[in-house]
C-alpha cells in the first residue's frame, strides 16, 4: 500500500526536493551575474544586502525603541508600563516573522555571494580589495591577510587550528538544497563527506547580515574551533565577525565578545552552561549570551538525542557533603554480590545437570534464577549461546512474566538481589536485606518506615503534648530520610558491581574514574552520573570518593535549544528519529541528495554463535583485506573490545592503530592516515567524527574503504554513522557487520526466531549464517531499544518541563531585576499578591490583617474595621494595596531626598576621583550594602540609589531561595519514584506536588522581598553621619572564603571559573547568612575562627547574623545554625 501511494504522489524526500530546486536555480541565475564584478563590487553587493534588511526593519525598530523610551520614564505609572511592555513584546514577535520574510526576498543572492566568493578564493592564490577599517582589525590579528598602502591582499591559505588549509572547494548544487533546508529551520540529513561544514556557511551568511547572532553548535571543541577558523575568512571578507566561546575563559569579556560577533562557533555544552553562568549574574556587565535567535547545531543527533538523557548542572557543596556511607556500607554489599555470585554458579550447574537429563521445567527454572541473579555473568552468556538454551529462557520467562508477573517472587525467593538488565534496574530480596543487615543489627536497618501511617500514630496519642508531638514528627522524619539515603547508596552500590564494568561503561585515569561516551566512545571529561552512582563507582574501584553536591543551576539541551527563535541541524543519520525531532523540537527531516551516488556494497550480517568465533572471523577478514591493500577501519562498542581485539591482531602480527578513550588526543591524527593502503584502524564506535577518511588512489584502486562493525549497536543510527565512513564522494567501499549471539544487543532484545533458526541448522563451531530475515530481526531488535531508549528521553523531559515552566518564569524575574527596566512593575505585582494573600490568610479577621501588614509591610492602614468589613474582598485588597504602594513611594523618595545634598556634595568635591558609591541600607534587623553610579545618582535626584537597593534586594532572595528550591525539587523526584508502588504514575505526583513545591518558594521570594524594601532605610539620621556611610566603592572586593562550585562537564580548569560560578558560590555564601531569606548579612564585627571537628558536646562561643551572640553553649545546640550559615563560631 505504502509503495502504491509512493508511485502516485512520490516519496516525502522526493517531494521535498521537488519543492527545494527552484531555489538552486534562482542562486545559480544569481551566481552567473556576480562573476564580473570586481572583488570591491562583490563585497558591495553584501553591504547592500546588509542595508536592505536594515531599511525593511527600520518602521518596527523606530516603533519598539519610542515605546522603549516612553517605558523608561520615571513618572509613567505601573499601568501604562505594563501596557507599554507587552505592546513592545508583541512587535518583537512581529519583528522576527518580518525579518525571515526578507531574508527568504535576499537568499538567493545571499547564497550566490558565498559561492562566488569561494569560487574566488579557490581560483586565487589572493584577493585583492580597497582596505577598510575591518580588513586593517583583522590583518592585525591574522597572517594570510596583509595591508599595502590603501590596499588589502586576502591569501587563500590560512591556519585553521593548527593546520595551514589551502581553499578549495566550492559548493554544489545539493549544498545549495541543504542550505536552504537549514535556512528554514529544518535538519538536513547528509551522507557522510557531503560538506555540512560548508552547507552551513549559505545559512550562517544570511542570518548574520541580520545581526541578530548565529550559534553554530558543534560536539567538540576542536571541531568547533577548527571549523570557525576553517570557514571565517568566507565571513570575514564581507564584514561579518566571526569568533568561537571555546577559545576564550567563561565570563571573560573575551567569551563575551565571541557571543557579539555575527557567527559564533562553540560547543553545546560551553552554550548551555553559559546560559546558566548569565543566570546567575549580579550585573549586567557580567551577562555573555545576547537573546537566542539562530542555532545550527552540527551533529544533530549526537546533540539533541544522544546528549539529551543527561541534564547541564552547575553544582555547590552541602553541609556535610563529606559525610557519605559509601565506603562504611561497601563492604556489606561486596559481600552479598560475591553469595549472589556463587548462587547463579550453583544454579547454572543446576540447570546444566537438568537440561541434560531432560527436565526442562526446573532446569528452565534454574537457568532463569541465574538470569535473574547475574545477567552479565561470562559463564552464563556462554551456556545460553549453545543450542536450545537461549529459546528455554525466554520461554521460561514468559512463563513467570504472565499475568502481570504474578509467579515472579516464587522465581525470586533463593536471590538475593534481582537485575532488570534491559532498564538498569536492580532490587533487593527479603533474603538480600536479611543478608546485608547481618546478625545483632537493628532488623529495621534497611527497611523504609511507612511515613503516613506512623505520624498519624503519633497525631492520635493522647499521652503527647503538642511539643512532644512535634518532636516524635521530626525524629520520624529524620529517621525515613537517614533511612532512605542509606536505601539509595547500597542500589547505587550494587548497580556499580553488578551493570558498570571498568573499560566498557568506564574507565580509570589519573586516579579518577571517568565515564566513556557510549555513542562515540570519548572520555566525557568531568562528568558525572547523577544519585549518587558516581560516588558507588568510585568506592567499587578505591580511588577517592568526591563530595555530595546539590544543584545550583540546571538544564536539559533539550529545553535550551527550544528556547531559540529558530534552530536548525546536520546530521549524516536523522531520519530513524526523524519522529523525534518533530515530537520534541518540531523540526522536520529532509534527507538531500548525495552529489554523487554512493558505490558502497552494505553487506548481510554475519551471525556466530560465540564471541570467540565472531572474533577469529574477523581478524581472518582482516587480514585478508590487507593483503588485498584496502585500509580497513573496525568499529567496536567498548574499550574494551576495542583493546582485545588489539590483542588478536597483535597475535598475528597485523599492524594496526586503536582510537579510543585512552588516545583521544591523537584521534585527528590516527583518522587522517586511515585511507593509506593496507591500514587497519580500530576505533570505537564514532570516535573521530567530524573527519574524513581520505582515500589514496591507490587505496580507491584496491577497493576502498572497508567497514568492520564487531557488534551491532542500540542504536541503528550509530551502526549507520559506522557504514558512512566509507563511500564518501561516489567512493568504492563495503561495509561488513559481524555479529554473535553473546552480543550485548542480541541477549537482549534478539528474537527467539534467531535462536530457533541456529538451533534447527545444526551449526558446528566457527559456522557462520548471512540471511536478510537475520539482518531484518536484528534491526527489529534496534527498533525495540530505539523505542524504550526514546521512552526514557521524552520522561525525562516531561520532568524537565515541569522545572522549564518554573525556571522561565524565576530567570524572567531575575533578569528583570538585573537590567531593572520591568522591575518596578514586578515589585508592584508582588507587593499586590502579598496583600491578597494576607487578605486571603485573615478569613476576615481585619486585627489579624492590621498585624500581618504591619510586620511585614511596615503599614498601619487607616481603613476602620467597619470600612472594611463594608468592602467585597476585591475592594479590600485594591485599597490596602494603593495604602501600601503609597506608603512605600513616599519612603522612597524620603531617602533619595536624605541622600541627594550628601551625593551632591561628593561629586562636586571628589567627582573626578569617584565613579561609584556604596550606600547602607537596613530593615533595622539585616544590613545590605549598595553600590551605585555616582553621576548618575545625583541626575535621578537620589532615586538611583533605591533603584540599586531594590536590585539588590531581589537578586538576593531569589538566589538564595532558588538554590533551595532546586534542592527540594530534587529529593520529591527521588521521593516520588517509590509512588510506583502504590499504583500511581510517578510524574503525575510530581507535577501535583511541584505545583505546591513552586507556590511555597514563590510565596517565600515574594513576603521576604517586600518585608526588607518596605522597611529599608539608610540608617544614619543626621546629615553627617550619611556622608561617613556614603563612601567610595572599593575597586577590589575583599577577598571571601569561596565553596567550590562544579560543572557536571567541566572542559576548563577550576582557575577559569572562578570569575563565574565561583564568584556565584561567594555570593550564595553571603545569601545563606540572610536566616529567613532577607539580603546579604551585616559587615562581620569579629573575626571567625576555624576549627578542626569538634566534639558535639563541647563548649563554644557563637555569633548570629543579627549580631546575637551566645557563649559557653553546647556544640550540638547550635550545630544546624552554624552549618546553615546562620551563625559563626568565634573566639
Amino acid at each position: 500500500m505504502i509503495n502504491l501511494i509512493a508511485k502516485f504522489f512520490g516519496t516525502k524526500s522526493q517531494r521535498d526536493i521537488k519543492e527545494l530546486l527552484p531555489y538552486v536555480e534562482k542562486v545559480n541565475t544569481e551566481f552567473v551575474r556576480l562573476t564580473d564584478l570586481s572583488n570591491d563590487e562583490l563585497r558591495q553587493v553584501s553591504a547592500s544586502l546588509k542595508a536592505q534588511i536594515a531599511d525593511e526593519l527600520a518602521d518596527i525598530d523606530n516603533q519598539i525603541a519610542e515605546l522603549s523610551e516612553q517605558a523608561s520614564h520615571p513618572d509613567v505609572d505601573v499601568n501604562e508600563k505594563e501596557h507599554l511592555f507587552n505592546q513592545i513584546d508583541k512587535l518583537e514577535a512581529d519583528r522576527n516573522t518580518e525579518l525571515e520574510r526578507v531574508l527568504l526576498d535576499i537568499l538567493p543572492r545571499a547564497f550566490a555571494v558565498v559561492k562566488e566568493t569561494a569560487r574566488r578564493f579557490t581560483e586565487n592564490d589572493q584577493l585583492t580589495v580597497t582596505a577598510t577599517n575591518v580588513d586593517r582589525e583583522i590583518a592585525s590579528r591574522k597572517k594570510h591577510i596583509t595591508i599595502d598602502g590603501e590596499q588589502a591582499h586576502w591569501a587563500n591559505r590560512w591556519d585553521a587550528a593548527g593546520t595551514q588549509v589551502k581553499w578549495d572547494m566550492v559548493h554544489y548544487d545539493v549544498q545549495i538544497i541543504g542550505g536552504v533546508v537549514l535556512h528554514q529551520g529544518k535538519i538536513a540529513e547528509m551522507a557522510t563527506g557531503e560538506g555540512k561544514t560548508l552547507v552551513a556557511t549559505f545559512p550562517a551568511f544570511l542570518n548574520g547580515l541580520a545581526g541578530r547572532g548565529v550559534h553554530i553548535v558543534t560536539v567538540n571543541d576542536y571541531l568547533a574551533k577548527r571549523d570557525s577558523e576553517w570557514m571565517a575568512p568566507l565571513f570575514e571578507f564581507h564584514g561579518l565577525r566571526v569568533d568561537c566561546i571555546d577559545k576564550h575563559q567563561p565570563n571573560s569579556d573575551q567569551r563575551k565578545n565571541a557571543y557579539l560577533a555575527d557567527i559564533t562557533y562553540g560547543t553545546n555544552n560551553e552554550f548551555g552552561f553559559d546560559y546558566l553562568r548569565d543566570n546567575m549574574a549580579r550585573e549586567p556587565s557580567e551577562l555573555v549570551q545576547r537573546k537566542h535567535h539562530y542555532a545550527m547545531v552540527d551533529e544533530v543527533d549526537s546533540v539533541l538525542i544522544d546528549d539529551a538523557r543527561t541534564p547541564l548542572i552547575i553544582s555547590g557543596p552541602v553541609p556535610r557533603g563529606d559525610e557519605q556511607d559509601y565506603i562504611e556500607l561497601k563492604p556489606r554489599v561486596a559481600r552479598v554480590v560475591e553469595a549472589q555470585r556463587k548462587l547463579v554458579y550453583d544454579f547454572l550447574n543446576d540447570a546444566k545437570k537438568k537440561i541434560a537429563a531432560g527436565d526442562e521445567k526446573e532446569g528452565g527454572l534454574s537457568l532463569f534464577r541465574a538470569h535473574r541473579g547475574l545477567p552479565k555473568h561470562k559463564p552464563l552468556i556462554k551456556f545460553l549461546s549453545e543450542t536450545g538454551n537461549k529459546a528455554l529462557l525466554q520461554k521460561t520467562e514468559s512463563i513467570y512474566l504472565a499475568e502481570n508477573q504474578k509467579l515472579m517472587p516464587e522465581a525470586d525467593a533463593p536471590l538475593y538481589f534481582t537485575i532488570d538488565e534491559r532498564h538498569n534496574g536492580i532490587d533487593l530480596t527479603e533474603k538480600g536485606i536479611d543478608y546485608i543487615t547481618g546478625s545483632g543489627e537493628d532488623p529495621n536497618f534497611f527497611i523504609l518506615p511507612d511515613l503516613s501511617i506512623d505520624l498519624n500514630v503519633i497525631e492520635k496519642d493522647a499521652e503527647f503534648s503538642e511539643q512532644e508531638k512535634i518532636l516524635h514528627k521530626e525524629a520520624v522524619i529524620r529517621d525515613y530520610a537517614v533511612k532512605t539515603q542509606r536505601i539509595n547508596t547500597v542500589n547505587q552500590l550494587l548497580k556499580a558491581f553488578t551493570l558498570f564494568e571498568k573499560d566498557t561503561e568506564y574507565v580509570i585515569m589519573d586516579g579518577k574514574v571517568k565515564i566513556v561516551d557510549e555513542q562515540t566512545g570519548r572520555i566525557m571529561e568531568g562528568r558525572r552520573w547523577s544519585d549518587g552512582l558516581h560516588q558507588a563507582v568510585e568506592a567499587k574501584e578505591n580511588v577517592k570518593v568526591e563530595d555530595a553536591t546539590q544543584t545550583y543551576a540546571t538544564v536539559t539541551l533539550q529545553n535550551y535549544f527550544r528556547m531559540y527563535h529558530k534552530r536548525a541541524g546536520m546530521t549524516g543519520t536523522a531520519e530513524t528519529e526523524a519522529s523525534e525531532f518533530w515530537q520534541i523540537y518540531k523540526m522536520d527531516v529532509v534527507v538531500i541528495p548525495t552529489n554523487r551516488a554512493i558505490s558502497r556494497a552494505d553487506e548481510e550480517d554475519k551471525v556466530y554463535r560465540s564471541v570467540r568465533e565472531k572474533y577469529n572471523a574477523v581478524v581472518d577478514e582482516i587480514a585478508s583485506l590487507v593483503e588485498k591493500g584496502r585500509p580497513v577501519l573496525v568499529g567496536t562498542t567498548s574499550v574494551e573490545n576495542s583493546e582485545l581485539l588489539s590483542r588478536f591482531l597483535t597475535m598475528r602480527k597485523i599492524q594496526h592503530q586503536v582510537l579510543n578513550a585512552k588516545y583521544h588526543q591523537r584521534e585527528a591524527e590516527i583518522v587522517a592516515s586511515a585511507g593509506f593502503p593496507g591500514t587497519v584502524t580500530i576505533a570505537t564506535n564514532m570516535a573521530g567524527r567530524g573527519t574524513d577518511i581520505k582515500l589514496t588512489p591507490e587505496s580507491r584502486a584496491a577497493g576502498g574503504l572497508a567497514i568492520i562493525g564487531t557488534e551491532r549497536h542500540e542504536s541503528r543510527r550509530v551502526d549507520r554513522q559506522l557504514r558512512g565512513r566509507a563511500g564518501r564522494q561516489g567512493d568504492p567501499g563495503t561495509s561488513q557487520f559481524f555479529v554473535s549471539l553473546e552480543d550485548s544487543l542480541m541477549r537482549l532484545f534478539g528474537s527467539e526466531r534467531i535462536a530457533k533458526v541456529m538451533d534447527r541448522m545444526g551449526l558446528e563451531e566457527g559456522e557462520v549464517i548471512q540471511h536478510s530475515m537475520i539482518t531484518k530481526s536484528i534491526e527489529r531488535a534496534q527498533k525495540k531499544v530505539e523505542e524504550n531508549n526514546f521512552g526514557i528521553r521524552k520522561r525525562l523531559l516531561e520532568y524537565d518541563d515541569v522545572m522549564n515552566y518554573q525556571r522561565e518564569a524565576i530567570y524572567k524575574r531575575r533578569r528583570n531585576a538585573l537590567f531593572g527596566d520591568r522591575l518596578p512593575l514586578d515589585i508592584a505585582n508582588t507587593m499586590y499578591d502579598v496583600v491578597e494573600e494576607t487578605v486571603n490568610n485573615s478569613e476576615g479577621n481585619y486585627e489579624e490583617v492590621k498585624l500581618q501588614l504591619l510586620t511585614t509591610l511596615g503599614l498601619s492602614p487607616t481603613l476602620t474595621a467597619q470600612e472594611f468589613a463594608a468592602k467585597k474582598k476585591p475592594d479590600q485588597i485594591r485599597h490596602l494595596y494603593n495604602e501600601a504602594e503609597a506608603n512605600y513611594q513616599a519612603k522612597n523618595h524620603a531617602i533619595a531626598d536624605k541622600a541627594l545634598p550628601i551625593l551632591t556634595q561628593v561629586l562636586n568635591e571628589q567627582g573626578h576621583q569617584i565613579k561609584n558609591i556604596v550606600v547602607p541600607f537596613s530593615d533595622g534587623i539585616h544590613e545590605l550594602t549598595v553600590v551605585a553610579d555616582l553621576q548618575k545618582a545625583v541626575e535621578s535626584g537620589g532615586r538611583e540609589i533605591v533603584t540599586e537597593m531594590e536590585k539588590a534586594v531581589t537578586l538576593s532572595v531569589i538566589d538564595q531561595e532558588w538554590k533551595e528550591h532546586l534542592r527540594e525539587m530534587d529529593d520529591l523526584k527521588q521521593s516520588v519514584q517509590n509512588a510506583v508502588f502504590e499504583q500511581k504514575d510517578p510524574l503525575l505526583v510530581y507535577k501535583f506536588e511541584s505545583v505546591e513545591l513552586f507556590k511555597r518558594f514563590l510565596n517565600k521570594v515574594n513576603f521576604d522581598t517586600i518585608n526588607f524594601l518596605t522597611k529599608a532605610d539608610i540608617p544614619a539620621q543626621e546629615a553627617q553621619e550619611i556622608q561617613q556611610e556614603i563612601r567610595q566603592a572599593p575597586t577590589q572586593r575583599r577577598p571571601q572564603p569561596q565553596p567550590k562550585l562544579h560543572t557536571n562537564i567541566e572542559d576548563f580548569d577550576d582557575d577559569h571559573l572562578a570569575t563565574g560560578p565561583e564568584e556565584y558560590a561567594r555570593r550564595m555564601a553571603e545569601n545563606d547568612a540572610m536566616g529567613a531569606g532577607a539580603p546579604p548579612m551585616p559587615a562581620q564585627r569579629q573575626a571567625p575562627v576555624r576549627v578542626a571537628k569538634l566534639d558535639r558536646n563541647a563548649r563554644v562561643n557563637v555569633q548570629y547574623v543579627d549580631g546575637t551572640v551566645k557563649r559557653d553553649v553546647k556544640y550540638k545546640t547550635v550545630e544546624n545554625d552554624l552549618m546553615s550559615g546562620k551563625a559563626m563560631l568565634i573566639d
